[in-house]
């Protein structure tokens, strides 16, 4: 017989889980020079460990948010390349291998400033990286910095 949590989440899920515990118990000890040294190394280990497609993507997306916004703190999220201010994160991006999807995202979190209205989105499926896409990513890091 399952157990219940078996048929709850998924193996995947499961292990984003463990890995977000991990990260928060890690990050509770270190000095924000330590915190970004250490986010930096956990992101490039999860963007080498990916699949080529979602590895060039998830460089290319970790190099323009830095251009874009440099005080943005990496780190990992659920296992995920993320970006934080204030040890709060605002953007992450979700390779689509993560989950076994046909497509990667770039997400927002709560405290992001994207607010446009009653209703605005806080995830975008990122299919190729083009000239357009990559100027849309940087708009939307640089909104999402400015917290409500």
């Amino acid at each position: 017989m399952a157990k219940a949590s078996d048929s709850v989440f998924t193996k995947e899920e499961r292990a984003a889980v463990q890995e977000t515990a991990r990260e928060r118990k890690k990050s509770t000890k270190l000095s924000p020079e330590e915190e970004r040294a250490e986010g930096e190394a956990d992101v490039q280990a999860k963007i080498a460990g990916m699949p080529a497609d979602d590895k060039a993507m998830a460089a290319r997306i970790h190099k323009l948010v830095l251009e874009t916004v440099p005080t943005l703190v990496p780190k990992t999220y659920y296992g995920m390349p993320a970006y934080a201010m204030d040890g709060k994160v605002i953007c992450f991006f979700k390779p689509k291998s993560k989950f076994k999807v046909r497509y990667s995202t770039f997400e927002f979190q709560t405290d992001a400033g994207l607010d446009d209205g009653d209703l605005w989105p806080v995830s975008f499926a990122v299919l190729k990286l083009t000239a357009a896409t990559e100027k849309q990513i940087a708009e939307l890091v640089k909104k999402g910095v400015n917290r409500p």
